[in-house]
């Protein structure tokens, strides 16, 4: 195994679609100077999903970030073919409380890989692999999360538990064509995948990284990150991109472990524009038949938007923010809304971070016993939390941090939550390999 060796300085770029700091699925931020000295210095790294795309400008599923995203990873060349790794851990102890709150010792995981093959200049196919030990860790009734809603466990809908994500996530497949400088198309499949839906998946958000909880809003959002049967075309102009997807609404089942049966009963389609480096905007919408297992006869629609802005702001720092917006209109429920701003910055070894939510939730999704069911609860939630690197940009990046989360509701839910405000706060370990093209994270080539 030896370095690649450095390339001489490209050209000058034009348009968004030719700016690089590397990027992926799996997107966590961090030093970012190392990886911008590499886009001004090193050729440009494409997309595992469309060879005309920047790597640094691709997210969960076929969703962009920001061109100037950073990425912690590490990639390997075997001849033309390239391999990213990415994932992240966090060993933790969480205490919720209110009597519907828990304590206790857990570890949110997840690990990806994704592959990349040309077929001659204006080609190429790509494939995906993402896996979470979540069933292990996390058991199938998941983490403690006030408010949280979705998913079922026994046959009853979890409430104020975040459930674990299955050992299979992302097993996928894509084709690109690059027809002329400007114009790209591609064609996605996945078993499971991400449809054309929502904004890039919390988990691969440069402004969620270090966050270890799924937002409230998660199932307004970005939930059909884990899709059992995902078909997706899109064509892309430069920094303009519209996409389409056939796919099967309902949500994973209980049964971590399995492959679900595909059903491509549901549909959505995707705006994404890219405007300058730092700013990737998306607007969607989605129809899901039957996406809960325990309700066959409620559909939904799902609409979203996104504002997703990332700058370098110096050696070894960086500042990202995301703006999503969620609306869910359920047979039977009517229309809830879901709000939420986050923010970390990072530099050098110490990063901050927050996440403002507002969810309207009803109290047939909360499964509030004896309560008006139609009723809908506005949710407030605020988190601010710290990490500070013990390891920094040498191979592997451990952090010791801590997360303060404080919740609002209406004084109708005090009979069920009781009295006060909710908190949580947990101590954690955040895992992750370093920035690219750092501290020895530079890519390998195997012979």
């Amino acid at each position: 195994m030896e370095l690649v060796p450095k390339r001489e300085p490209p050209k000058k770029q034009t348009h968004g679609t030719d700016a690089h700091h590397m990027s992926g699925m799996g997107r966590q931020s961090g030093p970012h100077e190392s990886v911008h000295r590499e886009h001004e210095h090193g050729a440009m790294m494409k997309s595992s999903l469309d060879l005309a795309d920047p790597m640094s400008r691709e997210g969960s599923g076929t969703s962009w970030l920001p061109d100037s995203s950073p990425m912690y990873g590490r990639m390997f060349m075997f001849g033309e073919d390239t391999v990213m790794l990415h994932g992240a851990a966090f060993p933790r102890y969480t205490n919720v409380s209110t009597r519907r709150g828990d304590d206790r010792i857990d570890a949110p995981n997840w690990i990806m890989a994704m592959y990349s093959h040309p077929l001659g200049d204006t080609a190429q196919i790509g494939a995906r692999l993402m896996m979470s030990l979540d069933p292990l860790t996390e058991g199938g009734r998941g983490y403690p999360l006030l408010f949280q809603s979705g998913e079922s466990w026994h046959d009853q809908p979890l409430h104020d538990r975040q459930h674990p994500h299955d050992l299979f996530s992302e097993l996928s497949l894509s084709y690109s064509q690059k027809f002329t400088d400007d114009v790209s198309g591609f064609i996605y499949f996945g078993y499971p995948g991400e449809p054309a839906l929502g904004p890039p998946t919390f988990m691969h958000r440069i402004s969620a990284m270090d966050d270890p909880d799924a937002p409230l809003g998660h199932h307004w959002q970005d939930s059909t990150h884990v899709t059992f049967g995902v078909a997706t075309a899109g064509l892309a102009w430069r920094t303009v991109k519209i996409e389409g997807s056939v796919f099967t609404g309902r949500e994973p089942d209980e049964n971590r472990y399995d492959f679900d049966r595909p059903r491509f009963d549901s549909a959505s389609g995707r705006l994404s524009w890219n405007p300058t480096p730092n700013l990737a905007l998306q607007f969607s919408h989605g129809y899901l038949k039957s996406p809960e297992a325990l309700e066959p006869n409620a559909n939904r629609h799902r609409t979203t938007s996104s504002v997703i802005y990332n700058v370098p702001i110096g050696l070894d720092s960086n500042w990202a923010t995301t703006f999503v917006w969620g609306q869910n209109n359920t047979t039977g429920e009517g229309k809830t809304q879901s709000f939420l701003l986050e923010s970390d910055f990072q530099r050098g070894r110490d990063t901050f971070y927050t996440r403002l939510e507002r969810v309207e939730k009803s109290g047939h999704e909360l499964v509030l016993i004896g309560a008006d069911s139609p009723k809908v609860f506005p949710i407030f939630a605020a988190s601010l939390g710290y990490v500070r690197d013990l390891t920094h940009g040498n191979g592997l990046d451990v952090g010791l941090g801590g997360q303060f989360t404080i919740d609002h509701r209406p004084s109708d839910l005090n009979r069920y939550y009781g009295d006060g405000l909710g908190y949580g706060f947990q101590v954690f370990l955040r895992i992750r390999p370093s920035l690219h093209g750092t501290g020895g994270m530079n890519g390998d080539r195997m012979k």
